[in-house]
């Protein structure tokens, strides 16, 4: 498609979504949101760009191969499950850290943020895997 509106739009709608998808994903677990939303919000702005220009643009986008992001969400999922034992607790047992932020505030990272981070990565890899795929039939 060779829409000069929707390539435009395309490119103003590209950090604004990829931003919502972060925000997602750090606002998940206790509140709605978290990995499977912010990586499909993520995915989607690279399809919006799919869309709007080629799928070798949207591969271009990705820096590397949607495979790679499969096992690098799976080996944080489980990792975050693991890092528990370390501390002598069972599987999955949430652990906090509260980070300062600038201008007052905190951010509670934890292992559930870790867990979520690793299904964001899954959902991205899985669902750019299957469109860029469909895209380039």
């Amino acid at each position: 498609m060779s829409s000069l509106i929707l390539r435009t739009v395309a490119r103003l709608l590209l950090p604004i979504l990829v931003l919502l998808s972060l925000f997602l994903l750090l606002r998940g677990h206790n509140l709605p949101g978290g990995g499977f939303v912010g990586g499909l919000v993520c995915a989607a702005a690279i399809i919006l760009q799919m869309v709007a220009y080629d799928t070798a643009t949207a591969r271009r986008m990705l820096r590397g191969s949607p495979w790679l992001l499969l096992p690098l969400g799976l080996g944080l999922a489980l990792l975050s499950g693991l890092a528990a034992l370390l501390w002598g607790q069972p599987f999955m047992t949430s652990r906090f850290v509260s980070v300062p932020l600038p201008g007052g505030g905190a951010l509670d990272l934890g292992l559930p943020t870790v867990f979520d981070l690793g299904v964001y990565f899954v959902v991205l890899g899985t669902v750019l895997l299957v469109v860029l795929n469909l895209g380039e039939e």
